[in-house]
């Protein structure tokens, strides 16, 4: 199986009319073994949904997606009859904490150095949740009780044995993934943290200034060792973050709060996308100025922080009439993995529409990680990650029937082992349980 997100595509030139997107017939029989999903309605998100649509899948990539009609199938293909079923993108969750990472420490309120990679638990429960909740993709991030907590990481829920083996990729091999930043209540602590919010800020603000000035010492050196600075893994991180190579994912929920990270990011130039954002009814046209996404949660039973009392459902269609991208995001265990889809649900209940809220679960959130490339929508050349369904993704009624990642069904409600990881029951979730039949065991 390729683990790298920037492994080589095959030269496959799709033919696009209308809604239907299909390959060559030449290209189509040149692949081997593929797998045909026939007769059931699919979404791709990038084009308007098919009913009786086939999806033709082969070595972990989409390679025809379109009607019974458009779409040729293999000879030698494994056909799938899928009738009664929908069949969507693999979901992304921009925000979660399966896997028991942890990023700072209580010596300082910023440590950009600190890396979830080397806190991830691969056989933490929450991975098979995430599967039996139709998640294929997951960032996964240290918590909100500093204003930098670290390095966070993207995951796709491959087999693997060792974090390293599930995480994306950069171009040059490195692991991929975001900076966690945070403001509003949760940050502020007894020193050596700030005791205000105009201290966060200001804070924040200083250490940006102090990247901006180690960037600036390392470009004056001309690649001469003589002349670098003293190597400083925080500020190398923090460089990524001043050059757009790492992305900010700020935790933050009072629309003052929200409005302070706009000031940052314009003053800075960072990239940066909004987490949690219970108040974005109130600022939804500046965030839409701002062309800042939102990674927005939807809870039917709020509570538990001051911060979030003004929490309204209808920040999902304000800031979709405002033009704001949004994605959706489970904070896992504030919301279960295994009901991230029904934030689609609260979405639409409170006035989003159904085609908004289906991309807020998948291409919305893909776009967010820079991943869009490889994933987010049902097209030829995109991995093979899809989940499919007993109904429409915004029914709350719908369940996850299967799970798959890169062409391998990683989820099934049918097999016993995964019906109970999606239901319960007593003991299920512990992982001296899981580890028999997680797929992260011994031997993979």
């Amino acid at each position: 199986m390729i683990m790298n997100s920037q492994r080589p595509r095959r030269s496959l030139r799709a033919l696009a009319g209308g809604t239907v997107m299909v390959l060559s017939l030449t290209a189509v029989i040149a692949q081997a073994d593929p797998i045909a999903f026939t007769g059931g309605r699919v979404m791709p998100v990038t084009a308007d949904p098919v009913d009786n649509g086939v999806l033709i899948i082969d070595d972990g990539e989409i390679i025809a997606v379109g009607s019974a009609d458009d779409v040729r199938i293999p000879r030698g293909a494994e056909v799938i009859d899928v009738s009664g079923q929908v069949i969507v993108p693999g979901f992304v969750d921009t925000h979660s904490h399966i896997g028991e990472p942890a990023g700072g420490d209580r010596s300082s309120p910023i440590q950009p150095e600190a890396r979830v990679l080397d806190s991830l638990n691969v056989r933490d429960a929450g991975f098979r949740r995430a599967l039996a909740g139709g998640l294929t993709t997951v960032h996964i991030m240290s918590g909100s009780g500093h204003l930098m907590s670290g390095q966070s990481i993207y995951v796709k829920l491959r087999e693997g044995n060792d974090v390293t083996a599930i995480a994306y990729r950069k171009a040059d091999g490195s692991v991929d993934g975001g900076m966690k930043m945070a403001n509003g209540t949760n940050p502020r602590r007894d020193p050596p943290f700030p005791g205000t919010r105009a201290k966060s800020a200001a804070l924040v603000r200083q250490k940006f200034i102090a990247a901006q000035e180690y960037m600036a010492k390392v470009a004056a050196a001309e690649d001469d060792a003589s002349k670098m600075p003293d190597r400083d893994l925080g500020m190398e991180a923090l460089v990524e973050v001043l050059n757009g190579e790492r992305i900010v994912h700020h935790h933050t929920h009072r629309h003052d709060d929200v409005m302070t990270v706009l000031r940052l990011q314009e003053e800075f130039g960072f990239r940066v996308v909004l987490h949690h954002v219970s108040e974005a009814h109130r600022v939804a046209n500046e965030i839409a100025a701002a062309n800042v996404p939102v990674s927005l949660i939807l809870i039917d039973s709020p509570g538990g922080k001051l911060e979030a009392q003004y929490t309204d459902l209808k920040s999902a269609p304000a800031l979709e009439q405002a033009g704001a991208k949004v994605s959706f995001h489970t904070d896992d265990y504030i919301s279960d993995s295994r009901l991230y889809m029904r934030q689609a649900g609260l979405g639409v209940r409170a006035g989003m529409s159904p085609e908004f809220a289906l991309r807020a679960l998948t291409l919305a959130g893909a776009e967010m990680l820079d991943l869009d490339d490889r994933i987010g929508s049902l097209e030829p050349g995109k991995d093979a990650d899809f989940v499919i369904l007993s109904g429409d993704p915004t029914s709350v009624y719908t369940r996850v029937q299967e799970t798959w990642v890169e062409g391998q069904k990683r989820f099934d409600i049918d097999d016993p082992d995964d019906r109970a990881v999606a239901e319960g029951g007593f003991g299920v979730l512990q992982p001296s349980v899981l580890t028999d039949f997680h797929g992260y065991g011994e031997g993979h």
